[in-house]
């Protein structure tokens, strides 16, 4: 299967989740990311603002605040075609609604990449072998390589996103580890 096929059939796969499911899901799936040695061991924290069919990783956040951490989300640049991470303070202010229902902060302070511990990565799908299929714009892949950037790369998505093997190209950067709401894959 192509990623073009494959995306539009995990689309498919999120819109058909009830709320109770994504919500009841993404609460078990925060919990053991919050429980992993490397969020425990983070102290600065890279999370996203979830579109509304994705998992929500808000009870993470809010655990981090908790813990003193520091919550950096993408600020995406559209014209320029990358992201950088940006220290938050809230999920109520300072973020706009974009086309798609994408969230971007308006506001935020940059943070160094080599200064981020752990990034929190959304994806359409993954595999066990921590491969990843994004949405396809590559601001994830381009965010990962820069050589600062020594991060443990987690992807977060519900269990029937995890499929056999996801189709990689040269750029597509591989997760460290993949969190579900049914435990923590160790990516090889």
């Amino acid at each position: 299967m192509d990623k073009a096929q494959m995306r539009r059939d995990l689309r498919t796969r999120l819109m058909e989740l009830g709320d109770d499911e994504r919500i009841g899901w993404s609460r078990d799936a925060c919990q053991h990311l919050v429980n992993t040695d490397q969020f425990k061991r983070a102290s600065v924290v890279m999370f996203y603002l979830p579109l509304p069919h994705e998992i929500d990783v808000t009870p993470a956040i809010l655990h981090a605040w908790q813990q003193g951490k520091t919550v950096a989300v993408p600020k995406v640049s559209w014209q320029q075609r990358h992201m950088i991470g940006v220290e938050i303070t809230s999920l109520e202010t300072g973020v706009a609604t974009e086309e798609g229902g994408l969230r971007n902060p308006i506001t935020g302070i940059p943070i160094p990449p080599d200064d981020i511990d752990l990034v929190v990565t959304p994806g359409l799908a993954f595999d066990k072998k921590g491969n990843r299929l994004g949405r396809g714009g590559s601001y994830y892949d381009r965010f990962f390589d820069s050589n600062k950037l020594g991060a443990c790369k987690c992807g977060f998505a519900f269990s029937r996103q995890i499929v056999e093997n996801v189709p990689v190209d040269n750029h597509d950067e591989p997760m460290d580890m993949v969190v579900t709401e049914a435990g923590v894959i160790k990516c090889e």
